[in-house]
Formats: C-alpha cells, structure tokens, sequence
C-alpha cells in the first residue's frame, strides 16, 4: 500500500493521507481581509484530494504583515471575511483546515513580489517594523526597531488573540511560523539578533521567545486542535542557524505539546547561498525527525508522486507539504493516487473524471514526465 496514501495523527486530528498543501502567501487581501481570491484559490484547493489545506501566513498584527496584500486576522473585519472563505471549503472540500500565523518583522513593509518585492519607499505608505536587533534585512531596507519588553509582550498578545479567532473559525490546525526570516526565526537567527538581554546570545535566549509565543498559542488553543510550527532547518550562511540548532529547537517544541515541525530552510539574509535541487531540503528534515522524535513535514522542490513517496515510505519525512508543484497542477494529488494506486476523493460533480469513469486518465499519466528527465 502507498505511504503517501496512509492515514496519520497529529494530536486529536487524523488525516487520511500525508499530503498537505502548504501556506502559500498570495498578496491579495484588502487591509487584511481575505477577498474572492482567496475563494477561489483556497475553495479549488480544499478539493485537491490533499488531507490537510493550510491558509497562508496570517499576520497576527497589521504592522506584522509583508506586504499591503497580506491576509490578517487582527479585526473582526478580517475574522468575518475569512469565515466565509473557511465556509466555503468545509461545504465543497474534503481536505482539514489550518492556518498559519505570522509576524514578518523586519521583512515587514515591503512591496508585494510583482512589484519588486523590495521594501516600500516613502510614496508606498510604509510603516514601523520591529525585530530582535535593529538590522536591516538588505541594503536600501528599513531599520528596524528593536524590540521593546513592551512590544514583545503586545506581539504575544496578538498571536494569543489570532489563535482565539483561529478556533471560533473552526479550524483543526495553528501552525506558528518561525522560519523564512521573519520575526520569530529573526529572534532564532545569530545573523538577525544580536540582542545582549536574556533574548540574544546564546541558543536557549535566542528560541526563549519563539518558545514564548509558541506556548501562547498551545495555551490559547483547546485540545482538539492541533498545533505545529514552520522552523529552519538551515540559514545556508556561515554563523547562522544550523540543523543541530534545528533540533535543538524542535525538541523544545515538543517538550511543549507541539504535534509537528515543517522543516523549511533560508530567507534570514540575501546573501544565504542555497543549493537548490528536488528535495533540498528533505535532509534538514529527516535529520530533525531522527533526532528530536517528533513528527515532521517535509518541503521544497518535491514534485512527482514517487519522489513523494519515497519521501515518507523511507521514513525521512512523516508528510510532504506542496506549494508550486500544486499551484501548477492543484489536482497533484488525484493524478499521485493513480500513479500509486490508492484512491483520494473527489467532489462527486468531478467523479466522472475519475480513472474508473474517463480512459482519458490513463493516458495522461503514462504522457508524464518525470522529474529531472527530459521529454522525448
């Protein structure tokens, strides 16, 4: 039987399969309310046939957001506007819901990538960002603040208040991001906080913050939700965090009631020299997984359906969490299942598409071509 097609626990939720669609920031909110966009964008992907559809990063204060476009979740307006969109998905999809909850910290205020994606200039209505040491993300970025007790303590408080609204959305997942250099990996990373309080300098100040956020959010959150956390498993710079930090910091985690990691890596410093390839960062997550004995999702450049059962029958990752590679073809996992031979389930308007009701889906698969291999 296919792993990638077995069922799996995290906590109280059970997931038919170990396919997530992962948080994917799609710049298009109004003051941070979600719009039509969204459900279209989230409404197509709840059908996917994956287990579990995480919202993309929700800034949990409106100086938290990246950009303008950001999805928020710090009004009533943006709780209502995201009701309906979770409304939506739960009456015409399959998948379980979570939501990711962010603060971008340094990398706050920028432009929306299309635009250029660098920080705005005065004319763009820019605003105050904060992170562990007042460093810029890049040259020509805004200096941030450093964060004051006050601060942190208003920052805690939001996601406390995110997650309260996270739960009367209904939905059965929180995932705290604290990778991609924003504000909790900022306050991780050597590279971003050179903080000499009991918040900077070694590893145990360095995640006190993080781990006080995630304990917020745990304690805010009833049982039956689960919740995990997004962590680097690399800042690919010399002095930044390393895989043993990684590890270090998930079992942390764990020790406080976390279900999961999803073990990404980068985005601390343009100057970060990634070595791409399909499944890059895999290793960053079998060796938390190995080590720190929690359950971990895996990311980046995993594209065919072998390649993602490998993945988890191999024992290096316990899901696969897919971005682009479902942005270009959000029925991934229906076309996965046939490769494998597991079933997946479909809205019944689409059943007809099905492999035992179309030939036509027996074709496309063996039209394929997979990754890293050129087409003859």
């Amino acid at each position: 039987m296919s792993q990638l097609f077995s069922p799996i626990w995290l906590g109280e939720l059970d997931l038919a399969n170990r396919i997530v669609i992962s948080p994917m920031c799609q710049y298009s909110a109004i003051h941070g309310d979600a719009t039509d966009w969204h459900l279209v964008h989230l409404g197509s992907l709840a059908m996917s046939g994956a287990s579990l559809l995480v919202i993309e990063a929700t800034a949990v204060e409106e100086m938290g957001r990246i950009t303008h476009g950001d999805l928020g979740l710090y009004t009533e307006e943006n709780e209502a506007a995201l009701t309906r969109i979770v409304a939506f998905c739960r009456k015409h999809g399959s998948a379980k819901l979570g939501i990711q909850l962010a603060h971008a910290g340094r990398k706050a205020s920028s432009q929306v990538p299309w635009q250029g994606g660098r920080a705005l200039s005065a004319d763009g209505d820019p605003w105050k960002t904060v992170s562990a040491s007042a460093l810029p993300f890049a040259d020509d970025w805004h200096v941030p603040e450093a964060a004051s007790e006050d601060d942190l303590d208003r920052i805690v408080a939001a996601f406390e208040t995110a997650t309260a609204r996270s739960v009367r959305l209904g939905l059965d997942l929180i995932e705290v991001h604290a990778a991609h250099g924003y504000l909790l990996h900022q306050f991780l990373s050597p590279i971003s906080n050179q903080r000499t309080d009991a918040y900077g300098g070694s590893l145990e100040n360095r995640m006190r913050f993080p781990l006080r956020v995630f304990e917020a959010v745990r304690a805010a959150a009833p049982a039956s939700v689960a919740v995990g956390a997004r962590i680097t498993g690399s800042d690919w710079i010399e002095g930044g965090v390393t895989v043993e930090e990684a590890v270090a910091f998930a079992s942390e985690l764990r020790a406080r009631g976390c279900h999961y990691v999803d073990v990404t890596s980068g985005g601390i410093s343009l100057g970060a020299k990634i070595e791409l390839g399909p499944g890059y960062q895999v290793p960053f997550a079998a060796e938390v997984r190995r080590r720190a004995d929690i359950p971990v999702w895996s990311v980046g450049l995993i594209v065919t359906p072998e390649q993602a059962e490998d993945i988890v029958a191999s024992g290096r990752a316990d899901m696969v969490a897919l971005a682009r590679t479902v942005m270009d073809d959000p029925h991934w996992a229906w076309n996965a299942a046939q490769v494998l031979g597991a079933e997946v389930e479909r809205p019944p308007q689409y059943a007809r598409a099905a492999p035992k009701h179309w030939p036509g889906a027996g074709y496309k698969v063996e039209a394929r071509t997979p990754l890293g291999r050129a087409a003859e």
